[in-house]
């Protein structure tokens, strides 16, 4: 098990990087780039991981649990991007998908010193949360050994919640603490232990992995369509209607129309035009198959 924080590949410095000080932008940006392009790689590697974490969250999910994310610094701040932008691209209840951050809100803007330190704090969040077996905790850790984060996850498995472990180094205490691993090793960055860098980069494409794979199990796409979309400002308004279009054939101006008769709920829409339904009809086709909008126009 790797304790040493100088020992973990994210902490190693990569002597190809030594004089970028000295080299004009557009090389640094190159190099940049460069180091960049080999992060789906170690992804990809880790996708069996992923997946069976994916279904394991979902599984969850669907007989009413919630998904919690925490992390301490980049980490906890990607960990809250991801939870935070689930409501208005797949309409959930802000409850259902948390994200958590060592030091709290203020920690979003500022560095707040030796919050990720804080085993028990970690551990007293969960306990705040009142995580237990329905739920899954998703612990965020570049390094893999943040105290917070270490202590999140093990208070949460405590509790019979399902628990993962996201870290970019192999054999961290984060990942034996959680019932499930996910290493995506990315190695030394360009500014050395830099990891909002490449190993920030890896862990926000698995954490979108994770969520919108998560929602698609969850019934909250039809097809690629993000059919719970809440069409909240004029841009939304617009690609809804697009998208009831879009499954429906129908043109846009007629899909807006039918589409504000809906209350601007997709799924509502399409069913409204596919079935020549009202707006009350189609909601009630609706909630007989679970607010899935295949299985309601296949079953109708």
């Amino acid at each position: 098990m790797t304790h040493s924080l100088a020992a973990l590949a994210t902490e190693q410095s990569d002597p190809r990087y030594s004089g970028i000080d000295t080299l004009p932008t557009e090389e640094i940006a190159r190099l940049m780039n460069a180091a960049d392009a080999a992060v789906p790689a170690a992804v990809g590697r880790a996708i069996p991981a992923i997946s069976a974490a994916v279904d394991a969250i979902a599984a969850r999910m669907a007989g009413g649990g919630r998904l919690l994310y925490v992390g301490a610094g980049t980490s906890g701040r990607l960990a809250v991007l991801d939870a935070s932008e689930c409501p208005p691209t797949f309409g959930t209840d802000p409850d259902l998908v948390q994200g958590i951050i060592a030091g709290g809100e203020a920690a979003l803007v500022r560095s707040v010193e030796g919050a990720e330190d804080d085993a028990g704090a970690g551990a007293a969040v969960i306990g705040d949360k009142g995580a237990g077996p329905l739920d899954s905790v998703v612990g965020v850790s570049a390094s893999g050994r943040a105290p917070y984060v270490v202590g999140a996850v093990e208070e949460a498995r405590r509790r019979g919640a399902l628990t993962v472990g996201l870290a970019c180094n192999t054999g961290t205490p984060l990942a034996l603490a959680a019932e499930r691993a996910i290493e995506v090793v990315v190695g030394p960055e360009v500014v050395t232990g830099s990891t909002r860098l490449k190993a920030g980069t890896a862990q926000k494409l698995v954490l979108n992995m994770i969520s919108t794979i998560t929602m698609i199990r969850s019934g909250r796409t039809y097809g690629n369509f993000m059919v719970d979309v809440v069409a909240s400002n004029s841009k939304l308004v617009d690609r809804a209607a697009r998208i009831v279009s879009d499954i429906t054939g129908a043109e846009v101006p007629d899909a807006r129309e039918v589409l504000e008769r809906a209350g601007r709920d997709v799924k509502t829409a399409v069913v409204m035009i596919e079935r020549g339904v009202g707006a009350g009809d189609a909601r009630a086709l609706l909630a007989a198959h679970g607010d899935r909008l295949g299985p309601a126009l296949r079953g109708a």
